[in-house]
């Protein structure tokens, strides 16, 4: 294992901070996967789950069952980790831009397209090593004008050329549940299934350019955009990526962590970086559902919220999921219950139990489509 350190642009005198990755096995071979945690720093569960992973890969390397590439960022986000407020860890958006970590990441596809016109041919893998050349050469030509930039350009250095992409998350209180690119979707069903996901939340682009769809969403664009221009050139899909959601916030413990690192190695040796036997697959405890299927609870009046379902509960439309109760009231008591528009697994909740007017409560797993526009909340 190689362990490098990444400094980032110095936002102010005497303030540095690095970014820290381990690397397993060879940096050319094939399959390439790459996991990072806690880009929104206050998201716990995937520092530790990273924790536990990296013993598991200290073995594997010592006993030489390192087949492919495996590149590990335990904390993705020493900018956010640093963040406090009034003793609250402050990790999803940067103070200095309000800027979410996970968003904004640059269009990879429209960077590179029209270097790559002339370059590309019939053989599909040549074809996949020239784009990730391209990439490459883009991110090392980018100067980052802030300490944020150069954050984003550091993940993207260590994780563009990938097969296989985890970024590690979790929500306010949810069961464990994922994210990813439709196109991406035949390679990821094994982690799905090993991980027990109660919900997959499939997208073609979620809007927002957050960290995984950067990647997965490069290839998927290059090839329509190669045909929109009545070019033949084959191109597979290179990379796929996903937002893995571990649970709630405050589900950080070791029994978890541990089996959480146990099915992300029986991944690794499902695709062969790993090796060993290739682990049975699970029956999936769910089926993948549009993002644009999934119903996000607001309370249209502000009070103390009381749940009546919880993360896991299969719902139908119309079903209590919590009452907002305001003892304020003239008269007696207000209690306005909010109840489920679609039928679907409840994923997440909120974890403040006080509610302010239009605010969130959570998020049902819906199957049929009816959002349009950029689907992911700040």
């Amino acid at each position: 294992m190689q362990r490098l350190e990444h400094p980032l642009l110095s936002p102010s005198l005497g303030a540095q901070k690095t970014l820290v990755s381990l690397h397993y096995g060879d940096p050319t071979a094939r399959p390439k996967v790459y996991l990072q945690a806690s880009l929104h720093a206050e998201e716990l569960p995937g520092m530790l789950v990273a924790h536990h992973l990296r013993q598991a890969l200290d073995e594997a390397d010592r006993q030489g069952l390192i087949r492919g590439c495996v590149v590990l960022v335990p904390a993705a986000n020493p900018i956010g980790l640093a963040q406090r407020l009034d003793h609250k860890a402050m990790g999803r958006f940067e103070f200095d831009t309000s800027q979410n970590f996970n968003r904004h990441y640059p269009d990879l596809a429209e960077a590179v397209f029209e270097s790559l016109r002339t370059r590309l041919g019939a053989d599909a893998a040549a074809n996949v090593a020239t784009v990730r050349a391209a990439v490459t050469r883009w991110l090392n030509d980018w100067q980052p004008a802030t300490e944020l930039e150069s954050l984003r350009r550091e993940l993207l250095r260590l994780s563009h050329d990938a097969d296989v992409v985890i970024d590690l998350h979790c929500d306010w209180e949810a069961v464990l549940h994922l994210y990813c690119e439709e196109a991406c979707w035949a390679p990821l069903e094994p982690l799905a299934r090993l991980t027990g996901a109660r919900a997959v939340l499939l997208a073609r682009d979620s809007g927002g350019g957050p960290f995984d769809e950067c990647l997965s969403g490069l290839w998927w664009q290059l090839a329509e955009r190669l045909r929109a221009a009545g070019l033949s050139h084959p191109l597979p899909q290179g990379c796929a990526s996903t937002t893995l959601e571990l649970r709630g916030e405050t589900d950080v413990s070791h029994e978890l962590a541990q089996a959480d690192a146990k099915a992300l190695m029986a991944y690794l040796c499902h695709l062969g970086v790993v090796g060993g036997d290739r682990p049975a697959l699970p029956a999936p405890l769910c089926q993948p559902t549009p993002l644009s299927g999934s119903e996000t609870l607001h309370t249209p009046v502000p009070g103390v919220v009381v749940y009546r379902a919880r993360p896991g509960d299969e719902l139908a439309a119309g079903d209590p999921v919590a009452d907002v109760i305001d003892p304020t009231a003239p008269g007696q008591a207000r209690v306005h219950t909010v109840c489920a528009s679609v039928s679907g697994v409840l994923y997440a909740t909120v974890a403040q139990r006080y509610a302010v007017a239009g605010g969130e409560l959570g998020k049902i797993a819906g199957a049929v489509p009816f959002r349009t526009g950029p689907l992911l909340g700040a």
